[in-house]
């Protein structure tokens, strides 16, 4: 399959509900494609009106295929496709994809996961334009990998023994997650503290700017109200950097990528 340009409208495709209209590339071949930034289901995603060139996969990398102990798992595949194959193979370990939204290309450059199960612990292998590449051989922790080149299959470690009890676990902890749209975490635990704990402490819990602000169910979602802006979502952004480097001289870093 011919790679082509499609034209996509953040404002509908982004989780947040924020962003323009762009053409974008949809990738069907393994290549070389450095003008581009690759991004996935833009679920951790805020696309601002002076973003860079955007590429997807295509189909051609939506696939799951069982090799002895061993499964290839295309990153255009969705977490809830890769998780109902697991269920339906009595496969063991991904229970944690529940109510976990991207596809799998997303959620390994971004080592997804939730406490102490995260996605490279299941990881055998990458393929990028160079071939393969071993999880020993990539750099990575909690939520952040090292991966600078577009991923194009992800092989995992086979298991077997699919937990529903796990699965309801995993259903249960996400179920205390604002419903809004939102880009999930807008940033990152600062070393032994959390986000949340520390927007509540400034003061901006539920705060709102325009139709943007932080959740009042959980204070590290930034979340649209319903037409927020790409400027109300800064304002918000920088407006906690400051409030929490002035009161506890912490820089703290944002989760959500901004374009």
């Amino acid at each position: 399959m011919e790679n082509y340009f499609k034209h996509l409208d953040f404002s509908r495709y982004s989780a947040i509900k924020i962003g323009p209209k762009a053409e974008v590339l949809v990738i069907n071949q393994i290549g070389d494609y450095s003008k581009y930034q690759i991004m996935g289901r833009c679920n951790n995603t805020l696309v601002g009106p002076n973003h860079p060139k955007f590429a997807i996969l295509g189909k051609e990398f939506n696939y799951i295929r069982k090799e002895d102990d061993l499964l290839y798992v295309g990153c255009a595949t969705t977490s809830g496709k890769l998780l109902t194959y697991t269920r339906n193979n009595d496969i063991a370990d991904l229970e944690f994809l529940a109510k976990l939204p991207g596809n799998i290309g997303g959620l390994v450059k971004m080592n997804a996961g939730l406490k102490s199960w995260e996605i490279f612990n299941y990881v055998h292998s990458i393929k990028t334009k160079d071939g393969y590449i071993k999880k020993e051989d990539i750099e990575y922790s909690y939520r952040h990998t090292k991966i600078e080149e577009i991923v194009y299959e992800v092989v995992f470690n086979i298991d077997y023994g699919f937990s529903k009890d796990k699965l309801k676990q995993f259903n249960k902890m996400r179920d205390n997650q604002p419903h809004m749209p939102s880009a999930g975490s807008c940033f990152v635990n600062p070393e032994s503290d959390y986000a949340g704990r520390l927007i509540e402490e400034i003061g901006l819990k539920g705060f709102e700017k325009g139709n943007m602000s932080f959740s009042s169910k959980h204070a590290n979602f930034l979340v649209n109200n319903g037409n927020g802006t790409y400027e109300d979502a800064i304002y918000l952004i920088n407006l906690a950097k400051i409030k929490i480097k002035e009161q506890f001289n912490i820089d703290i870093k944002e989760e959500v990528i901004i374009y």
